[in-house]
Parts: C-alpha cells; sequence; structure tokens
C-alpha cells in the first residue's frame, strides 16, 4: 500500500536522479510539486511512474502530468522568470511546468519553453494546450537548428564550375548525391513550427511599385530554394577535387541579433544585443534585461508631439523568437506592426522592398537561415559585389503604429514617428568570412567609380 513514507522514499529518489545536485530551496520546491502529483495521480501511481521514466532514461512510459492551475499554486515562490508565447499580457510567469522538469532531469542549461518540442507520442504535451501538461522529461526533445553547409569559396579568380561544367571535366552524366546535412528536409519546418494558423502572411502586402499580393499567391519556400541546395550539395561533393576552393563554415554569435531604435530619421538610444532566443521589444518603461528592451524610457530632447503620440500606441509591442535558425514576429500590440524583411519577400517571390503588415495577434515568419544559406552558396560565384548586397537581406527594420509604403503617406521608413531595425549577427558573419576569403573585388575603386 502507497503511504507517506513510501512516497518519501521516492521523493528522496527523484531528487538523486537529478542533473545537477539540488540546493535547499531547489529540494523543497521539488518536494512539493511530487506530493501534488502523488496527490492528483495515486490511482496511476504518477510518483513511482515518474522515478521509473527518470531512472530508466526512457520515453516508454505515460504522460506524467499536471494542470497549470494546480502548478501555479504549487509554485508560489518564483525563482526564475521568463517570457512565454502564453503570456501575451507581456507579464511575468512561473517557469512553466515541462521546461522545470527538463531543466532539473534533463538539459540544465535549456532556458526557454521555445527550446522543446513534445514526442508525437506525447499526449499531453505543453503544445497539445490541453490545460493539462506532462512533465515526463523523456516525453520532450530539444529543437536543434539544422547544420548549415560551409560556402565553398576560390582561392583563386577562376568561378566554382557549374553541376554541367563538372560533369563534363569528371567525364560522367551521372547523378552524385549530396551530403544530408545539405538537403532541405520539408518536415524540418513542420517540426518547428511554434505558432498556431497559417505560414503565410497576413494581406495587405504592399510593394514599392504599388501591386498587392493575396496569401494564395504566396510560393513555398521548400520550392523556391530546393534546387539551389541541391546544387550546393553537389559542389561540396566533389568540386575540391577540381579546383582550388575554400570552405567557410557558418558559426552561432553570441548575440544573435542587435536592434537599434529610431524616431524618424534619428538613431535614439543605444544598441540591444539579444542574448535569448525569446525577447520582447515593447513600449513600457521598465529597465532593459535579457528578455526585455523597453523603447518607453528612452528619452529624446528633439521628440515631437507625433512622435510622442505614437509611443503611446506602441503598448506590449512586438515578441521576437530565434529558433532552430527562424527568426518569428509577434504582434503583441494593440496596433498593427510593419516588416520590411527581404529574406521573407524573396521566399514568397515578392519585391524585396515589401512591406508587410501584421496585425494584432498575429506573427509572421521574417528570417530563415537555411535560405540565406542556399542564396549565399548560389551567389559566391557571381563575385564580391553580388555577396557583398547580401547583407541588405540581414537587415529587417519593423515600425510601429505607422506603415510605410505605397499606399501610406509615409514612403519611407525615415518617416515614420517610431521603427527599430534588426541587424542579424550570424548570417552577417558569415558573409564577412566569405568576403575576406574572396579578397578585394576585381573593379578597382576611384572617386568617380
Amino acid at each position: 500500500m502507497f503511504n507517506y513514507s513510501t512516497q518519501n522514499n521516492l521523493i528522496k529518489k527523484i531528487i538523486a536522479e537529478r542533473k545537477v545536485p539540488a540546493t535547499n530551496q531547489e529540494k523543497q520546491e521539488i518536494e512539493r510539486v511530487m506530493k501534488t502529483i502523488s496527490k492528483s495521480a495515486k490511482k496511476e501511481n504518477g510518483l513511482e511512474a515518474f522515478y521509473k521514466a527518470l531512472s530508466g532514461e526512457t520515453g516508454n512510459s505515460p504522460c506524467i502530468t499536471v494542470t497549470r492551475s494546480t502548478w501555479d499554486s504549487v509554485m508560489n515562490v518564483q525563482e526564475e522568470v521568463i517570457s512565454t508565447p502564453s503570456n501575451s499580457e507581456g507579464k511575468s510567469s512561473t517557469l512553466l511546468p515541462h521546461l522545470w522538469s527538463c531543466k532539473n532531469w534533463r538539459w540544465s542549461n535549456v532556458k526557454s519553453p521555445l527550446e522543446l518540442q513534445c514526442l508525437q507520442m506525447c499526449e499531453y504535451g505543453y503544445e497539445r494546450n490541453t490545460g493539462i501538461i506532462c512533465i515526463q522529461p523523456y516525453h520532450y526533445k530539444l529543437i536543434q537548428a539544422p547544420s548549415l553547409p560551409p560556402v565553398l569559396v576560390p582561392k583563386s579568380n577562376e568561378p566554382i564550375p557549374t553541376r554541367e561544367q563538372l560533369q563534363i571535366k569528371m567525364g560522367t552524366t551521372n547523378t552524385v548525391s549530396g551530403p544530408k546535412n545539405a538537403t532541405y528536409d520539408a518536415n524540418i519546418h513542420k517540426e518547428k513550427n511554434m505558432f498556431p494558423g497559417p505560414e503565410s502572411p497576413p494581406a495587405g502586402y504592399i510593394s514599392e511599385e504599388g501591386d498587392t499580393t493575396d496569401q494564395s499567391a504566396a510560393n513555398s519556400p521548400q520550392a523556391a530554394y530546393t534546387p539551389e541546395q541541391a546544387e550546393l550539395a553537389y559542389q561540396a561533393q566533389i568540386a575540391s577535387d577540381l579546383i582550388d576552393a575554400q570552405p567557410v563554415a557558418y558559426t552561432e554569435p553570441p548575440y544573435w541579433c542587435s536592434i537599434s531604435y529610431y524616431e524618424m530619421n534619428q538613431r535614439v538610444g543605444e544598441l540591444f544585443h539579444a542574448t535569448q532566443p525569446s525577447l520582447t521589444v515593447d513600449g513600457f518603461t521598465d529597465p532593459s534585461n535579457a528578455e526585455r528592451f523597453c523603447l518607453g524610457i528612452l528619452s529624446n530632447v528633439n521628440r515631437n508631439r507625433q512622435v510622442e503620440q505614437a509611443r503611446q500606441h506602441i503598448g506590449k509591442g512586438v515578441r521576437l523568437y530565434y529558433i532552430g535558425g527562424e527568426v518569428f514576429a509577434e504582434c503583441l500590440s494593440g496596433s498593427a506592426i510593419f516588416v520590411q524583411s527581404p529574406n521573407c519577400n524573396k521566399r514568397y517571390g515578392w519585391h524585396p522592398a515589401t512591406v508587410v503588415k501584421i496585425p494584432p495577434g498575429c506573427n509572421l515568419k521574417i528570417f530563415n537561415n537555411q535560405e540565406f544559406a542556399a542564396l549565399l552558396s548560389h551567389v559566391v560565384n557571381q563575385g564580391f559585389e553580388a555577396v557583398y548586397q547580401l547583407t541588405r537581406m540581414c537587415a529587417i527594420r519593423m515600425s510601429f503604429v505607422k506603415g510605410w509604403g505605397a499606399e501610406y503617406r509615409r514612403q519611407t521608413v525615415t518617416a515614420t514617428p517610431c521603427w527599430i531595425e534588426l541587424h542579424l549577427n550570424g548570417p552577417l558573419q558569415w558573409l564577412d568570412k566569405v568576403l575576406v576569403q574572396m579578397g578585394s573585388p576585381g573593379i578597382p575603386c576611384s572617386s568617380i567609380s
């Protein structure tokens, strides 16, 4: 019969399974949670099942669940605060139960629920939105960014041969399959979709030439880049035997993006460096931290009434996510935000300068590392200038409250009252290494060039 003595022994064993030795405060917290699980799941022997799953390091067990309301009542001591997609009020929330469990018994360095995804067999995974959350840590997996193949940069001025040229040199027309890490997997996108709703951007996509494109006209991102990925895979496998090429690999920087804030054409405040995979840019006045960039606290002696009024409507602003090599923007504000992302525009076959309106409560994928890698591998054979032009794709502009473009009174982003610019440091540093490897451009520069 299950008694308190058995319960206490199981709790001690569960604490002992923790990946990192627990402090006294952490032990008390674990005891509170485990006792709650024991009370709510006596018939299913939830506590014993939880220990067996931990000791066996297996996901072949039923879900160990806790309701969100029960969790909030148990976690009355908030030791750690994070920003989550469900926390649309822009307030702090206690550590989510599945994240708490995974931090304790699987990955001690995991920081955000965006890094986790429940397995297909998990009935009550956090993404299911059932009100009941599974805390079995082996029912979750870490979302990993797909590895990006290195870009082959010629050491000489001789361009990288095309697929046909390589076949002629080798005296064969047989197709050579590329390495696995250079093949774009369509299932990756489905597994990493952290947001509800369709992938296509909302209506209201306005180009600089005044053309309006509906959602139905959007092209598949996989279709736009698969041939280039295949070409890169082919070259990476056999080109090194024929030419003197140097592979340049992608490395993840400590700050995945840097954010500048502007009012009209004037930059205000200092750069914000993003280290966390989820951050909020809002109009409130709290001091900024690693997961929050507050624009309301920034002062500007030249601020006019138009800017002041627009700033009052920023509100909860925008939440940015960087997960699995993709960047998402989610509008939390009561007013729409407007985004100009060349990478997003290329995915859907739109004009590079197109501005997308994201209404409140909606989200949009604004950058994809794999698509950028495919494009870089394609243009590296076109010379220094073509590669350098890709720096524009690594900058994303986003205005609050007021839009700009062909169908707006404001034709440029510098005419909007308040806006931000994101510089994606990983792709920019990759471009820099490629350009250094390529050397100076062939065309000399002069005062009249």
